[in-house]
């Protein structure tokens, strides 16, 4: 998968989060990732399906940074994951693909965007619905670890 088209989600993630949330994140060497098992405690997957290809976005949060985040975004900080922090995850993922579908358009790639799924608890699998590599690019902050996976089907 090509630079271009990983890096639209990236930059979306870091906005998003350093706008909505006041969160800088550092990302880190992206990967090839070989398993299901999510890297974090609860995770945000939205499928993109488009003329070109069809693939999914999934992001993952450790539970001390989603916290963090729910609180800097709405002044109370949840004592675990619950239905607020999932539904945050979920409207986080679905607001960094919209971020990226904009960037890619741009680029003349175009998609249609489904709802985005919440999974949460240690050891979750994310299955991304398409043939393509996954690859993943870790985060850090101080406030705990993020991960993207992006899976397209072959451009």
């Amino acid at each position: 998968m090509n630079v271009e088209f990983i890096n639209p989600f990236l930059s979306s993630l870091l906005n998003v989060l350093s706008t909505m949330a006041q969160t800088e994140l550092k990302p880190s060497k992206p990967s090839v990732k070989k398993d299901e098992v999510a890297r974090g405690d609860v995770s945000g997957l939205i499928g993109m399906v488009g003329p070109q290809t069809k693939g999914s976005l999934s992001i993952t949060f450790d539970t001390t940074l989603a916290l963090t985040i729910m609180e800097r975004m709405l002044g109370e900080r949840p004592d675990g994951i619950n239905e607020e922090v999932t539904d945050m995850v979920g409207e986080i993922t679905n607001m960094v693909a919209g971020g990226a579908k904009n960037l890619l358009g741009e680029k003349g790639y175009d998609f249609d965007m489904a709802t985005p799924i919440v999974v949460s608890g240690k050891g979750h699998t994310i299955t991304h619905k398409c043939e393509g590599t996954k690859i993943l690019i870790p985060f850090t902050s101080p406030d705990g670890n993020a991960n993207i996976e992006v899976s397209f089907d072959k451009l």
